[in-house]
């Protein structure tokens, strides 16, 4: 039997890796840098097929954009440090502004409101339907429901 899908968060600040950028990379991209313990444990975890949200943090721009999939588990990067290398699935169909998660009753005590500074956090089943649902799904999810 095949193994049960696990949602992520993954922040970058879009001066840094943007979703163009993700996109026009063909796609696949080594997701490193990360420095936090906790969340290198985060993406320890990850398995193949996993999926994540896109997520442009910063001082100007705090949304969802899109959802990778993970295409490499955890390895070692040579700099002392590991990463996963995620592929690009598609954008949402509307961004998810962080304003807008915080005013929604369905997304209290999501993890993201709780741990703000982790660059990776995991994400509950029933909020990532409920951000799918807000932004309209994503593109090449198979239709208006955000679950593949």
């Amino acid at each position: 039997m095949g193994q049960k899908t696990h949602y992520w968060l993954l922040k970058t600040e879009p001066t840094e890796w943007s979703w163009s950028d993700q996109e026009s990379n063909g796609g696949i991209s080594k997701w490193d840098g990360v420095k936090n313990k906790q969340a290198q444990k985060y993406m320890k975890s990850m398995k193949i097929g996993d999926l994540c949200f896109f997520y442009h943090s910063g001082s100007k721009a705090r949304r969802v954009v899109g959802v990778v999939s993970v295409a490499r588990e955890w390895y070692e990067d040579g700099d002392g440090g590991g990463a996963v290398d995620v592929k690009a699935v598609g954008e949402m169909r509307r961004v998810v502004e962080l304003g807008e998660m915080k005013k929604d009753e369905g997304l209290k005590g999501f993890v993201l409101f709780k741990q703000p500074r982790l660059s990776v956090v995991p994400v509950e089943k029933g909020f990532w339907d409920k951000i799918c649902e807000i932004g309209g799904g994503f593109e090449g999810d198979g239709g208006v429901e955000c679950d593949e």
